[in-house]
């Protein structure tokens, strides 16, 4: 399948910011399911930007202003090539050794709850022991908007029974790495039905499982990635892969993000 992704962030200040440096991971990798065809990130600064390949393999462009700064803008455009490989990413390179993605993080930390969700995993049958991991996350915690943010962790969306994707993969990431198994968080774009709303990014979690390799599994769409999904960048939680990570000086407390995102299947394809 090809789709075609514009995004686009709009940062507004109520004070100028004197100093400000972002870290950018919007390229996505091309990989054996996903081949880009044409990428364009454009913010100031960009073509001069350095950049370099994190601890992940995710690239990072840095963009520094010196200069005054009270709006900022980062639009995204490209086309990518997909295929469905039934969520299946195999045994890509990754810099990162396997340990490092058994490590519990401050957002993956587990509660008792989520320990017991990991015994789903004790079968001989991982793959069958996922899928029942990801039906139980979304049994107990329901997908609902705006009743968690940035910061929640795993335990505090399992407690309170409510969060949205970057909540479902980390709870399923807790459970998972409890159990033994590497597990890492995702951050891309998917192409969603009709009466879907965009998000601004959708979040999922990869697990590796013995012969089989790396696998995704999202909870929220209770499925595994399809060609509808585009991957973007990978950590050990939705901190470490965020697409955009920034510090500031200046500016007063006043910020105000807006985020547009659309993703569709290209019309030309789509007729054939």
């Amino acid at each position: 399948m090809r789709l075609v992704v514009k995004h686009v962030t709009r940062y507004r200040y109520d004070q100028p910011i004197a100093h400000m440096v972002q870290q950018l991971r919007l390229t996505p990798p091309d990989m054996p399911a996903q081949k880009v065809r044409s990428w364009r990130v454009e913010v100031p600064g960009y073509s001069k930007a350095p950049f370099y390949t994190d601890a992940f393999g995710n690239r990072v462009d840095v963009i520094s202003y010196r200069d005054p700064v009270d709006e900022l803008v980062i639009t995204v455009e490209g086309v990518v090539d997909t295929e469905d490989t039934a969520g299946v990413v195999g045994d890509i390179g990754d810099p990162a050794p396997e340990a490092v993605y058994l490590r519990l993080t401050p957002l993956t930390r587990p509660n008792p709850a989520i320990r017991r969700l990991a015994g789903l995993l004790g079968g001989e049958d991982a793959v069958a022991g996922c899928h029942a991991l990801m039906e139980a996350i979304r049994d107990k915690v329901a997908y609902v908007t705006g009743v968690t943010e940035v910061n929640t962790t795993a335990a505090e969306a399992m407690a309170a029974g409510h969060g949205v994707c970057q909540d479902h993969a980390h709870i399923f990431i807790s459970a998972a790495r409890v159990a033994g198994f590497p597990a890492r968080y995702v951050s891309g774009y998917m192409l969603l039905a009709e009466e879907q709303e965009s998000e601004a990014h959708h979040a999922w979690a990869e697990v590796k499982v013995p012969g089989l390799g790396w696998v995704g599994f999202d909870v929220s769409n209770g499925m595994c990635p399809t060609d509808r999904y585009i991957r973007l960048t990978t950590g050990l939680d939705s901190r470490s892969a965020a697409p955009i990570r920034g510090v500031r000086a200046g500016g007063g407390l006043g910020e105000d993000m807006n985020v547009e995102v659309a993703v569709n299947r290209e019309q030309a394809q789509a007729q054939q």
